[in-house]
């Protein structure tokens, strides 16, 4: 069925009295789509007539009746938009010469068609869809109307809300017309029109040609107009106005006049006045008293110099914390992604059976999979996330060590220099990620000379007073100094920033040395560079000097013996992530456990007050509502003895949730979770339970 938009009741209305001419036109109609009721008088019509009314369809005899007054009377009460069509079937067609009253009922209706009787059913139906075109395209206008009317009142709105006065300005006329609060902006408050001459003469004289030749500039060249002027009241008070304003043009893309918005800014003006006058003042008395400090005491220029660098540092060390934040949060994240991906390829590697191919492909995943995680390391490393291992170290056997790999790194056409002075005190260091910034710093080195060159690795010892970036003490200093184009001061100022690289797009990720310097302030250390254009780069990584000797590496522990037949433990796992929870699922049941699986704290509770035998329980540290910490605390006054291995990708947790729970870092593989848990569950001279969960049989095929 066809029907006006918004009006789906929408219908014709027939007048037809005399024989079967309604009842013919109503069928027509159907047949195409168009809805019609049949009227039985005049009056029926009239009152029928509204929004659900699309056109009327009256024979000529009806409507020459003296009751057409009611019609007449809707006709000429019609809204603006609203134009009724009715189509008059008539005998006498709509000529003057056959039909003399055809011009007076034109003239009284207002939109008539007329349509000669017998006619024939396509021509009617054409008419009609006409008619329903026409009311379709009022409705439209109606619609766009009210838009208009809407968007109008919006704007007034806008307007009055912003305290803002609108303004246009003719192209061709210069003709002004201006809204209240822009004639009181402009000094005009006894209603006189305010013309563009009047307009410009208000303007104070120091800013009057310059605003002149900005609007009539904005004018000539379609550019947009905005500016802060003085206003000169007639009582000689200044005020402060900002004008903007943009060309409108017509359809054929000529400018034809310039529209805008007005503010008064004389508050902001005075307090920007009153702000400066206060800071030119307070410069004053520092000079002053600067002068005085000078004459009296040679150090105090020091003092300001030094508030000024810790107000620097601060705002230095609250961005780098904003982005650490969010650093650390994406890492977490991918952590997590990567526990499902590690943990499923470690049990497909096991059940891939003998398949060379298979588990060269598994190998190759896994071992993407771990650069993966050795990124989020790195990201955490900035985020000051991450957990290292901090111990005494023998930074010098370190860098040895890796010199075959640094090589093999720089390649044949950088010469490479190492000094490591013997007996040199230990460094406080997690060495696996000191090696990877070791890595980290000579690649960007050989990046950084294309046609060759030499990269100097060296090590010594600095003491220093408290500094910006370093506390006092001793320090032992891990130097990477290269021969490449070096870099100018603004490249060196922003070389630590997340993401800045220099490289070409995809040789870098721009995180390196903001990594290097996450880890260095995390080690309580500091990382700091030196460069020139031409003069190569030198980085220094200061690491402190411990009091401790080197550890001693620890004799290998001979690998627990299976016991077979070992009970299996009753596990649950807590989780409100459903990949995380099947992937450590699934490798304790391959362990050979039983699993008991919870998506939240609250589920985890339910289940130990329900006496469900539980011999451990492995939970997520950050969980909606309940947080891992906050699980275990509730759990140990459920079960004092219940053995908790918290999981986590974080290093440090918030304070309080500290029980003193082993825990173990995400991403974690099979062989990581069954030594956790064998640790956990291995009683003072007790082998049993630690065998069951490090080497239980596999339950699946």
């Amino acid at each position: 069925m066809i029907a006006i938009p918004n009006h789906p009741e929408s219908r014709a209305l027939i007048l037809a009295p005399n024989g079967r001419d309604a009842f013919v036109a109503s069928a027509l109609l159907g047949e195409a789509g168009i809805r019609s009721d049949i009227c039985t008088d005049l009056a029926d019509l009239a009152g029928r007539l509204g929004d659900g009314s699309c056109f009327a369809v009256v024979t000529e005899e009806a409507i020459r009746t003296p009751d057409r007054q009611s019609l007449l009377d809707y006709v000429a009460n019609q809204p603006p938009w609203s134009d009724l069509p009715i189509i008059v079937l008539t005998h006498h067609g709509h000529s003057p010469d056959r039909n003399p009253d055809a011009a007076h009922l034109s003239e009284a209706f207002g939109n008539i068609t007329f349509l000669e009787r017998p006619f024939h059913p396509t021509t009617f139906v054409s008419v009609a869809r006409t008619a329903l075109k026409g009311r379709q395209r009022q409705y439209d206008a109606r619609a766009h109307i009210a838009a208009l009317h809407e968007s109008e009142e919006r704007l007034q709105t806008a307007l009055i809300a912003g305290h803002l006065g609108a303004w246009e300005l003719d192209v061709e006329t210069m003709q002004l017309d201006a809204s209240g609060p822009f004639r009181i902006l402009f000094g005009q408050r006894d209603g006189t029109a305010l013309t563009y001459q009047r307009m410009i003469d208000a303007v104070h004289p120091d800013d009057r040609i310059r605003i002149d030749r900005l609007i009539r500039g904005s004018l000539d060249s379609d550019a947009d107009c905005s500016a802060e002027l003085r206003v000169v009241w007639p009582d000689g008070t200044i005020r402060w106005a900002e004008i903007r304003a943009r060309v409108a043009q017509d359809r054929r893309g000529q400018p034809t006049r310039l529209v805008g918005v007005s503010s008064d800014i004389t508050d902001r003006k005075t307090a920007e006045a009153t702000l400066r006058q206060a800071n030119e003042n307070l410069e004053e008395r520092v000079r002053e008293r600067t002068e005085e400090l000078q004459r009296a005491h040679a150090n105090v220029l020091a003092e300001i110099e030094h508030r000024q660098r810790t107000e620097d540092q601060l705002r230095q060390a609250q961005k780098m914390e904003m982005i650490g934040q969010l650093t650390g949060g994406v890492a977490h994240d991918f952590n997590n992604l990567l526990m499902a991906v590690l943990s499923n390829l470690d049990l497909l590697k096991k059940h891939a059976g003998s398949d060379i191919r298979i588990q060269r492909l598994v190998e190759g995943a896994i071992l993407g999979a771990q650069r993966g995680a050795s990124l989020t390391q790195r990201l955490l490393a900035f985020a000051r996330r991450q957990d290292l291992t901090v111990e005494p170290t023998d930074l010098a056997k370190l860098v040895d060590n890796m010199t075959d790999l640094m090589e093999r790194s720089v390649g044949p056409r950088i010469e490479l220099r190492i000094d490591l002075p013997k007996n040199l005190p230990p460094a406080l260091l997690d060495a696996n990620q000191v090696e990877l910034a070791l890595l980290n710093l000579v690649v960007n080195a050989r990046d950084a000379m294309p046609e060759g060159g030499i990269i100097q690795i060296a090590i010594d010892t600095k003491s220093v007073g408290s500094a910006k970036d370093l506390a006092g003490g001793t320090y032992a200093r891990l130097s990477v100094i290269d021969s490449g184009h070096g870099m100018d001061a603004s490249t060196l100022k922003k070389a630590t920033e997340p993401f800045f690289s220099t490289k070409e797009l995809g040789k870098g990720t721009g995180l390196g040395l903001s990594m290097i310097q996450g880890l260095a302030i995390q080690l309580n250390g500091a990382l700091r560079l030196s460069s020139e254009p031409g003069f190569g780069t030198r980085a220094e990584l200061w690491l402190p000097i411990s009091s401790e000797a080197v550890a001693v590496d620890p004799a290998p522990v001979a690998a627990i013996p299976v016991v077979s037949g070992a009970a299996p433990l009753n596990v649950l796992v807590v989780d409100d992530d459903m990949l995380i929870a099947m992937s450590t699922v699934d490798m304790l049941e391959d362990l050979g456990h039983a699993v008991i699986q919870a998506e939240s704290g609250a589920r985890a509770l339910e289940i130990l007050q329900q006496g469900t035998r539980v011999d451990i329980m492995i939970t997520d540290f950050s969980m909606p509502k309940m947080t891992g910490a906050e699980l275990a605390a509730a759990a140990r006054k459920l079960r004092p003895d219940l053995p908790i291995l918290l999981a986590t990708g974080y290093a440090e947790l918030p304070a309080g949730s500290d029980l003193n729970l082993p825990r173990l870092a995400k991403p974690y593989q099979q062989s990581q979770l069954a030594a956790e848990i064998a640790g956990i569950m291995q009683p003072a001279g007790d082998s049993s339970v630690a065998n069951r969960t490090a080497s239980a049989p596999s339950s699946r095929p």
